[in-house]
């Protein structure tokens, strides 16, 4: 998993920046992402953290705080289609968002 060398931004650095109730939302959302298949890579950047499939990084899910206390998530179906922005306040945003990204993992080429 990216992210978890020194002097690399680490996951655990975006949660520090987050406040309750979107931390343990946050965390929840990892989980969910990385129980998806063992081929998930997670790719923490600055202002983001970014989940591909295969080290082809086919992206199909990028993860931002917002200011405003809550999450925008980026869904992408596939190369040629528009990614799907949501956005997640309440657990039942991330339990809905849940069922998007797996299809978008699925789809994913």
């Amino acid at each position: 998993m990216l992210g978890t060398r020194p002097g690399r931004i680490t996951f655990e650095s975006h949660l520090e920046k987050l406040e309750e109730p979107v931390r343990p939302i946050m965390v929840d959302l990892r989980k969910f992402v990385l129980s998806l298949d063992s081929n998930v890579i997670e790719e923490v950047r600055p202002h983001r953290i970014v989940y591909s499939k295969t080290m082809n990084f086919r992206t199909f899910l990028d993860i931002e705080s917002t200011a405003g206390g809550s999450l925008t998530l980026s869904i992408r179906y596939g190369r040629g289609t528009p990614p799907v922005s949501l956005m997640v306040v309440t657990i039942e945003d991330a339990e809905h968002a849940k069922k998007r990204i797996a299809e978008a993992y699925r789809k994913i080429q």
